[in-house]
């Protein structure tokens, strides 16, 4: 009967050891793989340029046309404020802060991304 309490309690050591490492591990692998979120603005196929949303940001994106978007970064989010576009899509589309959310530019050639951003909840929506 004292050998099955004491191999009891040796074994309730070993699991909670066992679970202590792999909660330490998590924790560790967790801190070393998480990333700021940022916004990544690409003119045509080249990254103009990347800036951290957590930082109140305004860029004047020039191209060499003479052609330019404002992008604003303001309480997390990214917004397009102004261009010289014609259409003014990318103005009039709604901050971004989620993951992969992007704002496109067309005649610009201008793309705004968000990376290592929250997961959006939302997969598609629809009309």
């Amino acid at each position: 009967m004292k050998k099955s309490k004491r191999n009891d309690i040796i074994l309730i050591i070993v699991i909670l050891i066992v679970a202590l490492v792999f909660y330490i591990g998590f924790n560790y692998y967790n801190s070393i793989n998480t990333k700021e979120p940022v916004t990544v603005v690409k003119v045509g196929d080249e990254v103009y340029g990347t800036f951290p949303l957590d930082k109140d940001v305004v860029e004047k994106i020039e191209l060499s046309d003479g052609s330019y978007n404002i992008l604003e970064i303001h309480n997390g989010k990214a917004d397009i404020t102004e261009a010289s576009c014609p259409d003014g899509i990318c103005v009039n589309h709604r901050a971004i802060s989620k993951q992969n959310e992007t704002i496109v530019c067309l005649p610009n050639k201008v793309v705004v991304e968000i990376h290592n951003g929250q997961k959006n909840d939302v997969d598609t929506i629809t009309n």
